[in-house]
């Protein structure tokens, strides 16, 4: 029976609520249970081997072992002897006989990275192992059984490739039977709040940090940068800027320093398209950030009121006018008359310490819910949250319509 999507992400620790991540999760649930070859497709950094754990953990096979391979780490001489193995005295060095990483994986999932990297000589071996289960050690005569899924990914385009004459077009073939094409993280923006959340406690817990969170112009910058390496750049850039500023709220001019140190510059990868509007990000960062327990009051005041703060710095990527929309949905505020807008706190004063963070998240998802008379797709974007999750929510707070 193949396993849900949330059990998916929790044990693969794959992140995100846009539409792009749940049809990848969506098709490991759906591939996992067979054995078939899968191969997955993506630019660096965005995640690929998650996705092969996730297949393996999501398996029939998830009890055996999960082998991962970097093919282009390999040198072309000695890469047959790393993925079959060798016989003692095949070759000079060769002093004992040796497994390889086929035979380490066997019963489990042997995870093969960079398979375009691999050379035309080895390919042939390759093709045997997937269509027979067969191969044998370098300088051997004996033929070996292996029982092996294989799941395989690459940066590069395998079919010009193939055109070309450098990958051979018969594996090609037999190694795509499923892809799985993971988006670059400027593709799927709308996630990055809850991956600086995850990476910013995670890296806190480890070095025992405070982590007081993101200004909501941070998330903004975050959005709107082009992020050319992907999640592991955004990972990279949450670690050591709380490394740089510990115990500090991140603004955008922390950000700003701290990518322009890695090496790219703003005019290369900024301004990029944000696949949301600013309403709905804005919305999803005042739920996110008032659900985060170590803001102060004054904080959660600012975010829920969705008030720029007297002196903050002004966001360049934060259109003008800033649509405030309402019921009547044409209602247009400029941002200068922001901060003149009277604001009602979601939250009384008086009750601070004594509401809970669960209580508060129930109180705005049923309120939310009698506005929009139960539509839970309408009461999903207006949380800015998947209805998946709104869904899950509704049942765990027991708001179900009566």
């Amino acid at each position: 029976m193949p396993m849900d999507i949330e059990t998916i992400q929790r044990q693969s620790g794959i992140l995100g609520e846009s539409e792009a991540i749940q049809e990848v999760l969506q098709t490991v649930a759906q591939i996992a249970p067979t054995d078939i070859s899968v191969l997955v497709t993506g630019e660096s950094g965005t995640g690929k081997e998650m996705v092969a754990k996730a297949i393996h953990k999501a398996s029939r096979r998830k009890f055996g072992p999960i082998v991962t391979v970097n093919c282009g780490a390999i040198p072309a001489g000695i890469i047959e002897s790393e993925l079959f193995g060798h016989k003692k005295g095949s070759f000079t060095g060769a002093d004992e006989t040796r497994k390889g990483y086929f035979e380490a994986a066997n019963e489990g999932t042997i995870f093969l990275d960079e398979i375009g990297e691999t050379p035309l000589e080895t390919q042939v071996k390759l093709l045997r192992v997937i269509e027979q289960g067969e191969f044998m050690r370098v300088g051997d005569n004996v033929t070996r059984k292996v029982d092996v899924r294989i799941v395989t990914a690459t940066n590069k385009d395998l079919g010009e490739d193939t055109r070309r004459g450098d990958f051979r077009q018969d594996l090609y073939f037999r190694l795509k039977t499923v892809t799985i094409n993971l988006p670059p993280l400027r593709e799927h923006p709308v996630d990055i709040p809850l991956l600086v959340e995850r990476f910013g406690l995670e890296f806190a817990t480890r070095n025992d940090l405070a982590f007081k969170g993101f200004t909501p112009e941070a998330i903004r910058y975050l959005k709107a940068y082009g992020w050319p390496g992907n999640v592991r750049e955004l990972k990279n850039v949450v670690e050591s800027i709380l490394a740089l500023n510990p115990g500090e709220r991140i603004t955008p001019e922390m950000l700003s320093t701290q990518i322009k140190a890695s090496g790219y510059t703003a005019s290369q990868t900024l301004p990029v398209v944000v696949d949301t509007p600013p309403e709905q990000s804005d919305r999803e960062l005042i739920l996110r950030q008032l659900l985060f327990i170590r803001q102060d009051l004054s904080d959660l005041k600012q975010l829920a009121a969705g008030l720029k703060v007297p002196g903050s710095p002004v966001d360049p990527y934060l259109p003008s006018p800033v649509p405030l929309v309402g019921e009547g949905e044409k209602a247009v505020v400029f941002a200068e008359d922001v901060t003149h807008i009277e604001s009602r706190p979601l939250i009384d004063p008086e009750a601070a310490g004594e509401i809970t963070v669960e209580e508060l998240e129930r109180e705005l998802i049923q309120q939310t819910l009698i506005r929009f008379n139960h539509n839970r797709r309408r009461t999903a974007q207006a949380l800015g949250i998947a209805e998946r999750t709104l869904y899950r929510k509704i049942q765990a707070y027991g708001l179900e319509k009566k």
